[in-house]
């Protein structure tokens, strides 16, 4: 139980609010680069479309919404009850730009997905949409950490563990199908569970002697690295996808957590003592080499799928803030200008945008942020209360 407690330090920042500029709440950063930006207007004749849609733009730090002086007229139109078309004008003249119909379950569904359509035709960067992403996250469920899941924008949410137990670090299968997570149902001691998200089956994936958590699958699935610490010393091991075929991979004394796996599955990046610091090493085993420098504190990686040079991560400058680790040049950037703590980075698929928690000593909710810009703009409404640990999944 005392090495879970370090893990569980390493995993989870106390906040401490410090202050600066450009705040409007927790969670809220203004950051309004108009060379940085494309000035846009968003529209639909559906009020609820025209709701989503304006929410939607507003949180993607590539666009400014402005009502004339416009590159792009971004139109969407309900076709059906899971169809939205969007029609793409260039600039006040009105010049046919594009269109499109994209199908959803539902309209809103729909709407998203027609809304990533537009992001993708109009950017200039390349950037993939990032609207129709899902998030896992622990809440508040009547008292107690709860698993839920939900679409980006909090319109629907799923509380899938009833556990009343404390719950962490949720993260999905590659194909949105499952989640994985630690609690200390029924045991009392921490476990690691899976959750199948079509039939709400919970299983119990790892149970040994000791701590188990961090459990997080490889990119194709196949297998999943997690934090054990059965044979002593808090190790990092992988299993296959069932949870059988465990190794270790890790013999030292240090403390260590957050595993991660590289895009194409073949390095881990996790976290580990003394600092704690970045360090890398092959899935097949082997010797861990540090990766991070200029920060006594480096937690939390999260590895970006679409730049495999970027790490996003939590160091601590003054308070804790959201970084960016690139691989590249070997160089650490603050990504978040906050007056109030970002932890817990999660990557949405676009490389450029990232989930986080922003908390005080209040309240805790779930942000995105532009590593580009610094702005922040919170997703998580105040009438679900508290949200942390968000881990994205995008189809």
């Amino acid at each position: 139980m005392q090495n879970f407690l370090r893990i569980f330090l390493l995993a989870l920042v106390v906040a401490a609010p410090i202050f600066g500029e450009g705040t409007r709440d927790i969670g809220e950063v203004n950051f309004i680069a108009e060379n940085k930006t494309i000035p846009v207007r968003v529209s639909s004749s559906t009020p609820a479309l025209n709701d989503l849609a304006q929410k939607a733009f507003g949180v993607h730090g590539r666009y400014r919404l402005t009502p004339s002086l416009f590159a792009y007229d971004i139109k969407f139109t309900l076709v059906s009850a899971t169809q939205v078309r969007v029609d793409i004008a260039k600039g006040s003249a009105g010049t046919a730009f594009s269109s499109d119909i994209a199908s959803g379950r539902n309209e809103s569904e729909a709407l998203l997905r027609a809304a990533d359509i537009a992001v993708e035709k109009t950017n200039g960067l390349g950037l993939k949409g990032f609207f129709t992403a899902r998030l896992a996250f622990v809440g508040d469920g009547g008292g107690k950490n709860e698993i839920f899941t939900s679409d980006l924008f909090f319109r629907k949410v799923t509380q899938v563990t009833h556990d009343r137990a404390f719950a962490m670090t949720p993260r999905w299968s590659p194909d949105g199908s499952k989640l994985l997570y630690t609690s200390f149902f029924k045991s009392g001691f921490p476990d690691i569970f899976q959750i199948d998200l079509n039939t709400y089956q919970r299983t119990t994936f790892v149970s040994f002697k000791g701590t188990n958590s961090g459990a997080r699958y490889s990119p194709n699935g196949g297998q999943v690295a997690m934090v054990l610490s059965g044979e002593g010393t808090p190790e990092i091991y992988i299993s296959n996808a069932q949870g059988r075929q465990v190794s270790r991979k890790t013999r030292s004394d240090s403390v260590k957590s957050s595993p991660c796996f590289s895009p194409d599955g073949s390095r881990l990046v996790f976290t580990m003592e003394p600092g704690p610091q970045l360090y890398m090493m092959s899935t097949a085993g082997g010797s861990a080499s540090r990766v991070s420098s200029g920060f006594g504190y480096c937690a939390e990686p999260d590895w970006s799928r679409q730049n495999p040079n970027k790490i996003a991560l939590t160091v601590r400058a003054g308070g804790y803030q959201i970084a960016v680790l690139d691989l590249s040049t070997r160089t650490i950037t603050v990504a978040s200008k906050a007056v109030f703590d970002g932890v817990e980075p999660s990557w949405l698929p676009d490389g450029r945008h990232i989930v986080y928690t922003a908390r005080d000593r209040q309240q805790s909710v779930l942000s995105i942020l532009d590593t580009e810009t610094g702005k922040s703009v919170r997703i998580s409404p105040k009438s679900f209360g508290t949200a942390m640990k968000a881990s994205v999944w995008s189809p």
